[in-house]
């Protein structure tokens, strides 16, 4: 054995037969991608690949026996799976918590206007994006629209028509390129283009629009103000590389880890020994705020339920001790070394494309704000059950000491008393309409979580 510590990477670790395993799991992740451009269509197609795996729902239970496979729905915009183990519920779970919103450019509710005879859709742009990556980019609409007399959803996915955001061009950018990145481009400029056609004598462009929306939704301008329309990168999943090793696609921050905590429950032992959970949280871009966010009760409440549907003499005192002794994974994905752009990384201790599962100790800001900071203990148990189970692992911190940061959902559930580690997979251009994650990381990611499901006690 040697004393200095030596990486490994995801494709020289794996076998023949690994790999093969691996370039097939990211076909049916790439699909998932595809699919799943929004929270509401993320839980749909969730639901619909839980009850293929055996999960039934919740309240369909008046009582839960070990190997018993449910789930629950919260607003449309979480999804919390589980597989009751052997042990009581009472005793703890291991539960791997991911988030499923991705930076996006929301229509605000009055969005419709004309100006020079072209037509646009106000926006107001969700979570942490560099504004410029989304001008003449491709973009769908999805989401749902709230009438007074029914609910219609809209997906117009982009392949038929697009909608995008105009720029520029050099010759006349003069001013606007001597601003800095974060100014050259303003949020009140994120305007969709949705329209340019009148004949002499019919309506305002405006109205026209109006009644191509009317004739396909049902819908009038007022309409809008109860709706959640979000434009998202109408950009296929696909692979990158002549060696086809990488996934780049929209959204993988944070569906490529709820994917793989799904995969791996669907695929976790019959009867695990600790009942395993896997939550995917909304809102954790925007400090997982709200009645759908990793801050509401949605997860701790499922959990007290399910101890009421195995103690008779159910009290508040078997949840906070039930939160005491579980264990969860703050599923979320971690940031790649860039050479390319080297600057804001610490070599040593940054996360690097293809070198396995990320396990971060902490994350947060400057002094560690904001962070749930793991303990020595949580660590040493993670990396054992990691090597021992041949899973390609790394280890990764969020750039430079004073140069940025964020958080996950891991201070959260850990401010229940619950033992909480980062770890997730590392991502080439982080938040950016078209992210990259190599297809050995995924892999490993979902391999980890399945023998955290299996195996931690």
């Amino acid at each position: 054995m040697g004393l200095e510590y030596k990486a490994k990477y995801a494709f020289e670790e794996a076998n023949k037969k690994e790999k093969k395993e691996i370039f097939a799991f990211s076909e049916d992740y790439k699909a998932f991608l595809n699919y799943a451009v929004t929270e509401r269509r993320c839980v749909k197609l969730g639901v619909r690949l839980a009850e293929k795996n055996g999960f039934k729902p919740f309240d369909s239970f008046k009582a839960l026996k070990p190997g018993d496979k449910v789930y629950s729905v919260n607003r449309d915009k979480n999804l919390v799976l589980a597989v009751i183990g052997r042990k009581k519920i009472a005793d703890g779970v291991n539960m791997i918590g991911a988030h499923i919103d991705s930076p996006r450019l929301d229509l605000k509710p009055m969005p419709l206007y004309e100006d020079s005879k072209i037509a646009y859709l106000k926006t107001h742009y969700y979570g942490g994006i560099k504004k410029y990556q989304w001008l003449t980019i491709p973009l769908a609409l999805y989401g749902k629209i709230v009438k007074k007399d029914g609910e219609v959803d809209v997906e117009t996915d982009g392949e038929d028509f697009a909608l995008v955001i105009s720029d520029l061009l050099p010759h006349l950018a003069g001013e606007q390129m001597k601003k800095s990145m974060s100014e050259g481009v303003e949020g009140e400029q994120l305007n969709l283009i949705a329209g340019s056609m009148t004949e002499s004598g019919e309506d305002s462009l405006k109205e026209n629009i109006l009644k191509i929306l009317n004739e396909k939704y049902g819908i009038t301008e007022e309409d809008f103000i109860s709706s959640e329309l979000e434009a998202v990168p109408a950009i296929k999943a696909r692979d990158v590389g002549f060696d086809r090793s990488i996934v780049g696609g929209y959204g993988q921050d944070d569906r490529v880890c709820a994917y793989t905590a799904m995969r791996a429950i669907f695929d976790c032992n019959a009867v695990p020994d600790v009942t395993a959970m896997c939550v995917w949280a909304d809102k954790e871009e925007i400090g997982s705020m709200g009645n759908t966010g990793m801050q509401s009760k949605f997860t701790e409440n499922f959990i007290a339920e399910m101890i009421a549907l195995q103690e008779k003499n159910y009290n508040d005192l078997m949840l906070r001790r039930a939160m005491s002794a579980s264990y969860c994974i703050s599923a979320d994905v971690a940031a790649a070394y860039d050479p390319s752009f080297p600057s804001p990384y610490e070599k040593t201790n940054s996360a690097y494309l293809g070198r396995g599962v990320v396990m971060e100790k902490y994350v947060g800001a400057r002094g560690k704000s904001g962070s749930n900071d793991a303990s020595a203990e949580l660590m040493g148990k993670i990396r054992k059950m990691l090597d021992d189970s041949k899973v390609v692992w790394q280890f990764g911190e969020l750039g430079k000491v004073d140069g940025g940061g964020g958080g996950t959902v891991s201070q959260y559930v850990a401010n229940l008393n619950c033992n909480v580690i980062d770890s997730g997979v590392a991502l080439l251009s982080m938040h950016s309409p078209f992210e990259l994650a190599s297809k050995g990381d995924i892999y490993y990611a979902y391999k980890g979580y399945r023998e955290f499901y299996n195996k931690f006690d």
